[in-house]
């Protein structure tokens, strides 16, 4: 018996060291994890440089560990055990009451300083366009009721009290959390994703309504379309936790509503023109939520057939791209900025000055991280 285990324990000895970094060289590397909806780690290139600073060490760890055989089996079998040992948080995602909620990191409070300046030095150096905020909490400052018992988690919406306290008069903020709390029954956040849905966003556009200086279009008017019911979001691709119900995606249209009649995509070396805000061939791929404008990018440019001339600058997370859909009905022109996929300044893109208002759009967790708001605040 004992020779037996020796015999056994020296071939898995060999399969490890010797025949699993073969079948990795070998085997096929992709690109993309369709389970877990991101992109793969390459392959580094090696160079003097990279060796010293500890980079391509760092890079090589990344590689191997998104690319090795049998790799989701094991992230599945680690996610089994941990849920049969009882944790009821997996990879900062809170297994809730039939939703799974973000566990909130610890904001930089001097980077969300530094970024409040920047929105009060552009609403200072822009005077010909009104400067507005919105700071959006997200799930998990709504859903406290549905965390595990004695789950730990910050209080989001002190932090977005906090946050816009710091503003100057010359930005309106846009309060949208006692509006989004009302309808805390209703479906306004995805169960497995980290945005809102297209009902919380219109709960959103109807308080927004009063101040950008609209009347908001009655939600019975809507037609809905249920786009999708088995979207599973970014929550579920950190926890691949099955125990909560997919997510429906919903596009909202208007018949009586302004036509879209371009959409300019720049990334800032290229330039694409579409016909619609909606991208269905999302809709059957895992990133559902980018129906709503397709994938992230520096800039779109929205046209419609209104008369008004009304522009709109919006400067944003992707919180926005579901919101959009409603400011549709209102402008002739809205102009979507993304300060985390800008290539230079964002003059190179647009002329704040040529727009009558600017919407600073934010949900609380990225404006708490994020170190690229500050670059709408470089001037010459």
């Amino acid at each position: 018996m004992e020779k037996k285990q020796r015999i056994i324990s020296a071939a898995v000895f060999i399969i490890i060291i010797f025949i699993m970094p073969v079948i990795f060289i070998v085997s096929e590397k992709k690109v993309f994890s369709e389970t877990e909806n991101r992109p793969l780690a390459k392959k580094p290139d090696l160079s003097i440089s990279a060796i010293f600073d500890k980079s391509y060490m760092n890079d090589l760890g990344r590689y191997i560990s998104d690319n090795f055989q049998g790799r989701m089996a094991f992230i599945r079998t680690k996610m089994f055990i941990d849920r049969f040992m009882g944790k009821n948080c997996i990879n900062n995602i809170y297994l809730g009451d039939n939703m799974l909620i973000e566990r909130l990191k610890e904001p930089d409070y001097k980077e969300v300083s530094r970024s409040v300046q920047a929105v009060n030095e552009f609403a200072a150096h822009y005077v010909n366009t009104k400067t507005y905020f919105m700071l959006v909490p997200t799930s998990a400052g709504i859903y406290n009721d549905k965390l595990p018992s004695n789950a730990p988690q910050l209080d989001q919406m002190e932090f977005i009290d906090e946050t816009c306290s710091g503003f100057t008069s010359k930005v309106n903020v846009i309060d949208v959390s006692d509006a989004l709390t009302a309808e805390k029954d209703e479906y306004i956040y995805y169960r497995t994703d980290h945005h809102w849905t297209s009902y919380g966003a219109y709960c959103a556009y109807r308080k927004a309504s009063s101040k950008l200086g609209f009347m908001p279009v009655d939600h019975e008017k809507f037609d809905i379309e249920h786009a999708a019911d088995d979207f599973q979001g970014t929550f579920y691709n950190k926890c691949l936790y099955n125990g909560v119900d997919k997510d429906v995606i919903d596009i909202y249209s208007y018949d009586h509503g302004n036509n879209v009649t371009n959409v300019s995509l720049q990334d800032g070396s290229s330039v694409e023109d579409k016909d619609s805000i909606y991208f269905r061939e999302f809709l059957d791929k895992p990133s559902k939520y980018n129906v709503f404008l397709g994938d992230n990018r520096a800039c779109t440019i929205i046209k419609t057939d209104a008369l008004n001339k009304k522009k709109i600058l919006v400067i944003k997370d992707s919180y926005a791209n579901s919101f959009v859909p409603f400011l549709v009905n209102h402008y002739s022109e809205i102009t979507l900025i993304d300060p985390r996929y800008l290539k230079g300044d964002i003059r190179d893109y647009v002329n704040p000055s040529d727009y009558g208002q600017t919407l600073f759009l934010y949900n609380a967790s990225t404006f708490a991280e994020d170190k690229n708001v500050k670059n709408v605040a470089f001037f010459e």
